[in-house]
C-alpha cells in the first residue's frame, strides 16, 4: 500500500460504534448511566444518541411515573412549567420504525415511547423500567438499559402523582453526556493484601447493642472479602436476626428480611462464594457462613456461635469472630423463639466496616 494511502486511512476518523458508548443523565436527583442495544435497535440508539448530544434533553422533565414500575420522560414540551397540560405529547414521530420487538422488558430497560395504535411513531420521549414489565414485551422498542443508578430511577419513580400519574414536582434532566464505556473498576477490597483486610474490622448496629467482629483473611480470603462489599454496599441495613437456636447459633444476613428493596450495587455482591472451609473451631464468638447443601451455596447469611460446635468443623466456612459485644449475642440467645424464629423483632440497623483498633 502507498505510504500516502496508509497515512490517509490512519488519519481518517474512525467510525464510531454505539456498543462501545454509554450515556451518563445528570438529572436534578441523581445520576444514572446507561448502554445500548445498538445491534437489536441501531436507529431508535442512533437517534437517542444525537438528540443527545444536541441538547435536547437537557431542562426536560420526567413527567409520569409509576412507582417502582415507570418513569417517563424526553418530551421537549416538558421544558416548559407552565405547559403541564402538554406534557406526554410532545417528540413523536421521528420516522422511526418498531425495533427490537423479542427483547424482553426487563427492570433497567429502556424504552422509545410511542402513541396508542402507532408502533412506528417513535421519537424523542422514552420510559424506564424501574422493575420488570414484561406485560408490555412486544409492543414498545427496548433501545438502553440502565448499568448504574436503577436506584436513582426507584427513588424518581416515587415523586408525587396525580390521578393520572402525571408527576406533581420537576425532576429535570440537566445533562446526557455520551462517553465511551470505561474499563471496568475491580469491586471493592479486591486489591488489598491479607495484612491490610487484617487491619478491618465490622461493626453491627442491632436492636440489642454493638457487636463488632475481628476477621480471618489469611483462614478465608475470599469470604472476608465478600462479606466487607456486603456491609460496605448496605446490604445488612435494616435487615434482622431471623433465627436463633440457644446453645447453637444466632442466624443474620438473609436479605429477605431486609426492609427497604436491595439497589442495584448491592445486588452486585449477592451471588454464591466457593467454600474456603479450614482448621477454626466452631467455638462460642464464631462468625461463620451460612449454606445450602452444596459446598459453595453460600451467599449471605451468617451465624455466630453461641458454644463449642465440632459438629460444624470443616463443614462450613469460619471468617471471623467476635471480639466486642459477645453480652449483646447473649441478649439475642435469650429472645423468646419458636422453632428458632424469634418472637420478638432483632433489628440490625447498619453494619460497618471501621479500622481496626
Amino acid at each position: 500500500m502507498p505510504l500516502l494511502l496508509s497515512l490517509l486511512l490512519l488519519l481518517a476518523p474512525q467510525q464510531e460504534n454505539p456498543k462501545d458508548l454509554q450515556a451518563v443523565v445528570d438529572t436534578t436527583a441523581g445520576t444514572f448511566v446507561l448502554q445500548f442495544y445498538a445491534d437489536e435497535a441501531p436507529n431508535h440508539v442512533r437517534n437517542f444518541i444525537q438528540l443527545a448530544r444536541q441538547g435536547f434533553y437537557n431542562g426536560t422533565s420526567f413527567h409520569l411515573m409509576i412507582a417502582h414500575a415507570i418513569v417517563q420522560g424526553g418530551d421537549p414540551e416538558s421544558r416548559n412549567p407552565a405547559a403541564t397540560a402538554k406534557y406526554g405529547s410532545g417528540g413523536f414521530n421521528l420516522g422511526l420504525k418498531m425495533e427490537a420487538a423479542s427483547l424482553p422488558l426487563r427492570a433497567g430497560t429502556i424504552a422509545a415511547t410511542t402513541l396508542p395504535g402507532n408502533p412506528d411513531g417513535a421519537g424523542s420521549q422514552f420510559f424506564v423500567c424501574v422493575t420488570d414489565q414484561l406485560q408490555l414485551n412486544g409492543q414498545f422498542t427496548p433501545f438502553a438499559y440502565v448499568v448504574d443508578g436503577l436506584d436513582v430511577m426507584d427513588q424518581i419513580s416515587t415523586t408525587a402523582v396525580d390521578d393520572n400519574h402525571a408527576a406533581k414536582q420537576r425532576i429535570e434532566i440537566k445533562n446526557i453526556t455520551i462517553r465511551r464505556i470505561p474499563p471496568p473498576t475491580p469491586p471493592p477490597y479486591t486489591l488489598e493484601t491479607i495484612e491490610q483486610l487484617r487491619q478491618l474490622r465490622v461493626v453491627m448496629e442491632t436492636s440489642k447493642g454493638n457487636i463488632t467482629i475481628e476477621l480471618m483473611p489469611d483462614k478465608a480470603p475470599n469470604h472476608v472479602r465478600h462479606f466487607l462489599r456486603l456491609v460496605a454496599s448496605g446490604a445488612y441495613d435494616k435487615t434482622a436476626f431471623h433465627r436463633i437456636a440457644p446453645g447453637f447459633v444466632i442466624q443474620a444476613g438473609d436479605l429477605n428480611t431486609k426492609k427497604v428493596p436491595l439497589t442495584a450495587e448491592q445486588g452486585k455482591y449477592t451471588g454464591n462464594i466457593q467454600a474456603e472451609f479450614n482448621d477454626v473451631k466452631h467455638q462460642a464468638g464464631i462468625v461463620s457462613m451460612a449454606k445450602g447443601d452444596s459446598p459453595d451455596s453460600a451467599t449471605t447469611s451468617f451465624f455466630i456461635v453461641l458454644g463449642d460446635q465440632p459438629g460444624l468443623d470443616g463443614n462450613y466456612t469460619v471468617f471471623g469472630r467476635v471480639v466486642e459485644g459477645m453480652e449483646v449475642v447473649r441478649k439475642i440467645e435469650v429472645v423468646p423463639n419458636d422453632h428458632e424464629k424469634p418472637l420478638e423483632p432483632v433489628d440490625v440497623y447498619s453494619m460497618r466496616v471501621e479500622a481496626r483498633k
